[in-house]
């Protein structure tokens, strides 16, 4: 019951986003995991950290994969949230609190990172100077600002998001281009540490997966395909136009980016001079937060000299810079329709619900804003930000694709399954890792459950809702089904089928529903024989005019139906099976109701007993009402 007062709303945001604009906020996200991976992947293996930089590609590739499949099946919202529904109403909370946790980190440590590439090696100017000394506060004033932005809906953010996309694409070929004569293989090395070792970096290194679950949650506000309705609505096209060219170029990317990292030395001996492999890896580690542009001052200045390679360092800083802002917008956006769709369902204040007049829900802004803000002002350095960063995230994906390969309510293949299955399982052990090497992590996760959790039952309680566990079956009695189930089926143009064995009260009380109902009343004989063979002789060619008691009951209820306007259809059968008769002229038919009736009670109770109505009963379509009279 709760369901059917809970999901009642009139107020629906307007889809005006297309796949331009979903891909540019998924890639404003996405697209920043190259900025700050392959730095962390150099600080946690030097230079054997190339496979680690490779599995995480494959593990971004294969999430894409994942949510591609997602988004064609969630139209109105795919990520943890709705998935996780199908599952219960708690974990789909709980999922959306995680992603919350996650949202909230990426806008802080995004808008951290972003003015961080652009200081970072131009202390000497005073004025960036002194955005470094203030750099919490700093960040604080851009997310405000781009919470100015999407007052005005994602419509214009989307188209923000475009505009910072395109340069960074063109920079990220520009790099690989500078980067691919000077790629080798020299400098890479075996890996150092024990597997377990290995995958602790590895799981360090995952840092750049939400945007996979902002795009999902946008498809709330995606442009419907071609032929789709807001009845039924279909994203399917337009999210894999968004994902599939994001997830390639992030991928290959990223790769190719990180193979170029690892070839530095091949170029810093001509640009800086002679130095030590331990002198390369220490600057490196330097200039692990602004790797890119380290980068591309390298290769820049090996190719065509000093002079451009700073020019093409600051290109590769400020695009990084506006491509970073980018990825906290997409967290704002994020976070709004998450906490918009869980209002609407209940979950949250209702007042989540109100929209401004340009459709943005206002308090989900706020908070969407405030909450990095207020994790900002908390934070020390980046470092102590980036430790909060991925737990949230990898734990909301992991509860989305585990709900998606347990829900059977929904057309899933058996091989989307298996891919659901499959990366479920490397995300729950990479979750699990996570909670065990990051304890500030795992704190600061617990207290956005604890605080939503809190907030969740107060809503509860303003609405006069209280939660108990019942059986599934008392379950059923108040889904939203229910409406559905007690609508009226007094309809003209019905057939009803009556099954009888002789002039009993049975045959009165179906011409009482057939005249009701203003429905044709078949009326069934069944003659059972031992053995039937329906080629040939006479029972082949058996009429009811010629069996004496099929005719004095046929030909009673054509009188009857004649006298009180019902039309009545004879129907004689000889079967060795009333069973298999019945239910084959049932279907044939096409009858709404079929009525089996016996001449008292306890004949009733002997013949429900028996074989006839239980094969109907279990064989009959779920579209013909059974009805038993006695």
């Amino acid at each position: 019951m709760a369901d059917l007062i809970l999901t009642e709303t009139t107020a629906h945001r307007p889809r005006n986003v297309d796949w331009k604009r979903a891909a540019a906020l998924l890639y404003g996200d996405w697209g920043t995991s190259k900025a700050y991976v392959i730095g962390l992947a150099f600080v946690a293996a030097g230079f054997a950290s190339l496979p680690i930089i490779l599995a995480v590609c494959a593990l971004t590739g294969l999430v894409g994969i994942n949510y591609a499949v997602i988004c064609r099946y969630f139209p109105d919202g795919g990520g943890v949230y709705s998935a996780a529904k199908s599952q219960g109403r708690l974990l789909a909370v709980v999922g959306a609190l995680l992603l919350v946790a996650d949202l909230t980190v990426t806008a802080a440590l995004s808008g951290w990172s972003a003015l961080t590439y652009v200081i970072a090696g131009a202390e000497q100017i005073m004025w960036l100077k002194f955005l470094k000394d203030h750099i919490a506060l700093t960040t604080v004033g851009v997310l405000f600002f781009l919470g100015f932005i999407n007052w005005f809906g994602p419509k214009h953010s989307g188209s923000l998001a475009v505009a910072l996309a395109v340069p960074t694409v063109i920079v990220v070929i520009a790099l690989i281009a500078l980067a691919v004569p000077h790629l080798t293989t020299h400098f890479l090395e075996p890996r150092h540490e024990s597997l377990e070792k290995l995958w602790v970096q590895f799981v360090g290194v995952i840092l750049a997966l939400s945007g996979v679950e902002a795009i999902a949650n946008l498809t709330g506000v995606m442009k419907l395909d071609p032929g789709s309705t807001s009845d039924k609505p279909s994203v399917r096209r337009e999210s894999i136009k968004a994902i599939a060219p994001v997830a390639i170029e992030v991928v290959l990317g990223t790769a190719l980016l990180g193979w170029a990292m690892l070839s530095l030395p091949n170029v810093i001996g001509k640009t800086m001079g002679p130095i030590s492999r331990d002198e390369i890896t220490t600057v490196l580690v330097t200039r692990k937060e602004d790797m890119l542009r380290f980068i591309g001052e390298q290769f820049g200045s090996a190719s065509f000299g000093p002079a451009f390679g700073e020019v093409f360092g600051w290109i590769v800083g400020i695009v990084f810079l506006l491509l970073l802002l980018s990825a906290a917008n997409t967290a704002i956006v994020a976070m709004v329709g998450l906490l918009y769709m869980t209002a609407r369902d209940g979950e949250m204040p209702r007042q989540f619900k109100r929209l401004n007049k340009h459709g943005v829900p206002l308090f989900p802004l706020m908070i969407a804003v405030g909450l990095p803000c207020i994790v900002l002002l908390a934070a020390t350095n980046f470092e102590s930000l980036a430790g909060l960063y991925a737990i949230g995230v990898v734990g909301a994906i992991t509860v989305n694709l585990g709900s998606c390969a347990m829900n059977r309510a929904i057309g899933f293949t058996w091989y989307d399954r298996v891919l659901f299955g499959i990366t479920f399982a490397i995300l729950f052990w990479v979750e699990l890792t996570l909670a065990h090497t990051k304890p500030d992590a795992l704190f600061f996760v617990m207290c956005v459950l604890g605080v939503g959790l809190a907030l969740r039952a107060y809503t509860q309680k303003r609405q006069g809702l209280t939660t108990m566990t019942v059986t599934h079956g008392v379950a059923a009695m108040v889904s939203p089904d229910l409406v559905a189930t007690m609508q009226p089926r007094l309809q003209e143009g019905q057939k009803i089928m009556v099954a009888a064995r002789g002039i009993t009260s049975v045959l009165s009380f179906a011409l009482d529903e057939a005249q009701l109902r203003k429905a044709t009343l078949c009326v069934l004989y069944v003659k059972e024989i031992a053995v039937f063979y329906g080629g040939g002789g006479q029972l082949g060619r058996a009429r009811w005019q010629d069996d004496p008691e099929a005719n004095a009951i046929m030909s009673l209820m054509m009188r009857i139906g004649e006298e009180r306007g019902v039309c009545v259809l004879p129907v004689y059968a000889v079967s060795e099976d009333a069973a298999v008769t019945i239910l084959d002229l049932s279907a044939t038919l096409g009858v709404d109701y079929l009525i089996i009736g016996a001449s008292q009670r306890n004949t009733l109770a002997k013949l429900l007993g028996g074989s006839v109505v239980t094969s109907v009963a279990q064989q009959l379509p779920d579209s013909i009402r059974l009805v038993i009279f006695g």
